[in-house]
């Protein structure tokens, strides 16, 4: 292969390099480079319009070798129903930050689901108490199921609650992932009974309205919240959010779109009651679960170095397997 050219990477490419326990690595590891100030805060811009909305996520990161990358991501919430396309696609440029050449242009729908779950994954690793064995899992489309590999991978689970608003679609991730896994997981209608008896949970919607209240979780959980990634979209409430105690992957950020933006605007919070960044927490910087009934939140808004880390580590490996198409746009 021309180690001058531009790898092109479908997504089946970025799925077939990438496992979910190598993803989880790779995104522990931008957590504690971020953690230990030796990478420079990734840059976001974002860009919303009528019917759905752009990001613009940038970051550099020193693995190998120094890396750039850029994801143009598209989230359309009504693309399924109306045109039979995912709610996310985008693509991921990663280049050689010595030289600026671009490396590999690759799909992002698999990145953004799988650094998401990652991300999820590192949080519950240091955050849930060490012995969770139930999990529920609210939203079961692409990123529920990447959310229930992802924690299964980090965590001794032994019964999944799947709740979502399409019941079928819960019903589906039952049944597909449950064997798969060799879990338990079960379809439920109740989210509040779910959540009573969980050790862990994850929102994963898109949601524009609170879902979860400080009445809706008991002590001792761990709860990552994902879905909030942009000012309008909102799955948990001031009431909880102020009463728990708060992680986040970017504080500036997550003040800008996460659940912390909606805190914040409600007068029930303010970024310096965030308790820490997880990339302090797994650097060892700030301290993670300090009791077993405490509560924490980890407020997940998707850091750009999730994305240069993952995209690096399905680079590397495409090179070594030389089975992808590339192009010479220097030619």
């Amino acid at each position: 292969m021309n180690r001058e050219a531009t790898l092109l990477l479908r997504r089946h490419d970025v799925a077939r390099l990438l496992t979910m326990q190598e993803c989880i690595v790779a995104v522990e590891h931008a957590f504690r480079l971020y953690g230990k100030r030796q990478a420079m805060t990734p840059g976001m811009l974002g860009l919303h319009g009528s019917h759905g909305a752009f990001h613009i996520k940038a970051g550099f990161l020193r693995l190998q070798r120094d890396y750039f990358a850029a994801k143009v991501n598209a989230n359309y919430p009504q693309n399924v129903e109306q045109f039979g396309l995912p709610t996310i696609q985008g693509v991921v440029v990663l280049c050689d930050a010595e030289n600026g050449r671009p490396l590999a242009m690759m799909d992002s729908a698999e990145i953004t689901a799988r650094r998401t779950a990652a991300a999820s994954a590192v949080a519950a690793k240091y955050l849930a108490r060490p012995k969770s064995a139930v999990l529920t899992v609210c939203g079961c489309g692409v990123q529920g199921r990447a959310q229930l590999c992802a924690l299964a991978a980090v965590l001794p689970l032994e019964r999944v609650f799947a709740y979502d608003m399409r019941q079928e679609r819960a019903a589906q991730l039952a049944n597909e992932l449950g064997s798969e896994l060799g879990l338990v997981v079960q379809a439920v209608t109740d989210l509040r009974k779910a959540l009573l008896e969980s050790d862990v949970a994850v929102t994963c919607t898109t949601s524009k309205t609170a879902l979860l209240t400080r009445e809706d979780v008991t002590p001792g959980i761990f709860l990552a919240a994902v879905g909030a990634d942009h000012p309008e979209k909102w799955e948990l409430a001031p009431d909880l959010m102020s009463s728990v105690k708060v992680v986040t992957d970017v504080t500036d950020q997550c003040a800008e779109i996460g659940d912390l933006h909606h805190a914040i605007t409600a007068g029930a919070m303010r970024s310096t009651d965030v308790h820490a960044e997880l990339g302090e927490i797994v650097a060892g910087v700030k301290p993670g679960r300090t009791s077993a009934e405490e509560i924490i939140v980890f407020d997940s808004t998707g850091m750009a170095l999730q994305d240069v880390a993952a995209a690096a580590a399905v680079y590397e490996k495409a090179m070594t397997a030389k089975t992808c198409a590339a192009v010479d746009f220097a030619a």
